[in-house]
C-alpha cells in the first residue's frame, strides 16, 4: 500500500544495526571475544553456511556487514541472494579469512540472517495462498524493536506489501482517535488539513462507521474483526458509494482463513503474524580449521 524505496535508508540502517548488535555481544565498542582469543591470531579458515530447512533467503547485506565491520579482508562468496528459495542442506555461501573474526561474528551474522529469512519465508507462505486473487498481503507495525525496516524489507522479499512504515507516513484513525477527535468526519477533516498529501485510513467496527468513513472520504477503510459475510456486505456498500475507498481486512487473520477473506473482495489483508509469529530459518556455519 505504501510504495517505499528501501535502498538509501537501509544503507544507513544496516551499519548502525550491526554496530549495536556487535557491541551487545562483545560488551561494548572496544570489547573482545574472550573465547576467540584461544585461536592463534594468524590462523585462517574457510567455512560454509548451510540451511537445515527449506525457506526463502533474506539478510545477505546484514550478514556481510557483520564480518566486514570486524575485518574488511574477510571474503564471502554467495550462491543465493535475497528472495531466492533455498532447500535443506543447500550451501548458501563460503567465507574465508581470520578464524578469530569468523568465530566472533558468526552468531551475530546468523541472528540477522535467520530472523529476516524467517520473516521472508513466513510471508512467502501467506502470499502464495493469495495467488490468483487481486488481494494484497500487508504487514503491520508489530515488528521486532529496532528492526522495523529490516523486517518490512523481508516482507517485500517474501512477496508481501508494506503498510505504513511508522506513525509518520500515513494516518491510521482508530477508535480512540475517533473518540478524542469527536467523530470520524472531524478526524478525517483534520487529517486532510494537517497533511493533505498522505494516505488517510480509518478503522471501523460497524456498518454505521463504514458509512461515516466513506462519507468523510477516507482513502482506505479497515474492517476490524468483521465476519466473512460482513466483509462481503462491506465491500458491496463501498462499491455503490459515491466516495469509494480501498478496503482492508484486519483482526484474527490466520493462514487458514486468508483465502476465504481474500474471496470476499477486499483489497488488502493485514497480517501481524508475518513479523511477530515468524520462525527463524535454521542455519549452520561449519568451519574447516
Amino acid at each position: 500500500m505504501i510504495e517505499t524505496s528501501y535502498q538509501e535508508q537501509l544503507q544507513t540502517e544496516i551499519p548502525h544495526q550491526v554496530n549495536l548488535a556487535l557491541q551487545e555481544d562483545l560488551g561494548g565498542a572496544s570489547g573482545i571475544d574472550v573465547t576467540a582469543e584461544l585461536i592463534n591470531e594468524d590462523k585462517t579458515t574457510t567455512g560454509k553456511l548451510i540451511t537445515r530447512e527449506d525457506g526463502l533467503l533474506c539478510g545477505v547485506d546484514w550478514f556481510n556487514a557483520v564480518f566486514h565491520k570486524l575485518d574488511p579482508t574477510i571474503e564471502i562468496k554467495w550462491f543465493y541472494q535475497d528472495g531466492d528459495k533455498v532447500r535443506a542442506n543447500d550451501k548458501l555461501c563460503e567465507i574465508q579469512g581470520s578464524a578469530r573474526t569468523i568465530l566472533t561474528g558468526e552468531r551475530t551474522a546468523m541472528n540477522f540472517l535467520q530472523t529476516l529469512s524467517g520473516t521472508a519465508t513466513t510471508t512467502a507462505r501467506f502470499a502464495a495462498e493469495l495467488k490468483g486473487t487481486s488481494c494484497k498481503l500487508l504487514d503491520t507495525r508489530k515488528t521486532i524493536p529496532m528492526l522495523r525496516l529490516a523486517q518490512k524489507y523481508a516482507v517485500y522479499c517474501g512477496g508481501g506489501c508494506n503498510h505504513r512504515i511508522g506513525l509518520f507516513d500515513a494516518f491510521l484513525i482508530k477508535e480512540n482517535h475517533i473518540i478524542s477527535a469527536g467523530s470520524i468526519e472531524k478526524a478525517v477533516k483534520k487529517a486532510r488539513q494537517l497533511n493533505p498529501d498522505i494516505i488517510v485510513e480509518v478503522e471501523v467496527e460497524t456498518f454505521a462507521q463504514l458509512d461515516q468513513a466513506l462519507d468523510a472520504g477516507a482513502d482506505v477503510i479497515m474492517l476490524d474483526n468483521f465476519s466473512l459475510d460482513d466483509m462481503r456486505t462491506g465491500v458491496a456498500i463501498n462499491q455503490v458509494h459515491s466516495n469509494t475507498a480501498k478496503i482492508e481486512a484486519s483482526g484474527n487473520v490466520s493462514f487458514e482463513t486468508l483465502r476465504d477473506i481474500a474471496d470476499t473482495g477486499v483489497d488488502f489483508i493485514s497480517v501481524g503474524a508475518l513479523t511477530k509469529h515468524l520462525q527463524a530459518l535454521d542455519l549452520s556455519l561449519r568451519l574447516e580449521l
